[in-house]
């Protein structure tokens, strides 16, 4: 029987999109509970990459830093073999990169379309290939991809972006069954609305409307999200499999 199963000792993770927000929530939890994390972030975050590794450190863990695009798949493989050495080791990958284009469906262009979807689909399907692959040949890991509680139950001025997430827990599913063989289990957290930088550009009525719909009656932190991702990427939740965790305040249970 293992006495601490939500341990991560001796794990190493990566997490995308880590320079902020709930990124930096999971790569600070996952330190916390163990694991060596690699931090990574578009590059013209590298500044906010460093302080996340200089506050993992500062806490007595392990943190590598690398900046990337996801949409920039030819350098994929790259990084991650990088982070792989660096690291010691490549066990979990957490699949946060994403992006909104928020504005009314009527309204919305195909360039809104491609990066959202490029980002939050393309980006995570072509980052898990990567990791899977190296995780295939080193005794599997733990693939946890972020979805969102509007692929449960839809927002207004989402329409991309509830599209990409839909399509993120279709293939968490797809991938899941897929590569349970090879000892990798896939998942995904489904956060509901939280209180990062994407929420920036939101009317100020369509906030009213979260927090009234909202059975908790907030947003969510970023660090109300982030154990999610730490259970599933521990010993103790060796049998979920093809899972989308929501983590929503009770957005969708109402």
């Amino acid at each position: 029987m293992q006495t601490a199963p939500f341990r991560l000792d001796g794990k190493s993770a990566l997490v995308t999109g880590a320079a902020q927000g709930i990124g930096r929530a999971i790569a600070l939890a996952m330190a916390s509970a163990g694991a060596t994390v690699s931090v990574t972030d578009v590059p013209s975050k590298e500044s906010q990459i460093v302080s996340v590794c200089e506050e993992i450190r500062s806490g007595g863990g392990t943190a590598f830093g690398y900046g990337f695009d996801v949409t920039h798949t030819s350098v994929i493989a790259e990084v991650f073999e990088k982070a792989a050495n660096d690291m010691g080791g490549f066990d979990i990958l957490v699949n946060n990169a994403g992006i909104a284009a928020r504005g009314p469906a009527m309204e919305q262009t195909e360039e809104d379309w491609d990066r959202v979807l490029g980002v939050n689909l393309r980006g995570m399907f072509f980052c898990a290939q990567a990791a899977a692959r190296y995780m295939k040949d080193h005794g599997g890991g733990r693939i946890i991809n972020t979805g969102s509680q509007v692929a449960e139950s839809a927002r207004v001025w989402n329409a991309a972006y509830t599209a990409s997430k839909g399509g993120v827990v279709a293939m968490t599913r797809a991938l899941a069954v897929e590569w349970v063989e090879f000892g990798i289990n896939v998942n995904a957290v489904g956060p509901g609305p939280v209180d990062t930088d994407l929420i920036s550009d939101t009317p100020d009525h369509i906030e009213a409307q979260v927090a009234h719909r909202s059975p908790i009656g907030r947003r969510l932190d970023p660090e109300d999200i982030a154990g999610a991702f730490v259970y599933l990427a521990s010993d103790a939740a060796s049998g979920v499999v093809g899972h989308h965790l929501l983590v929503d305040g009770g957005w969708v249970a109402s």
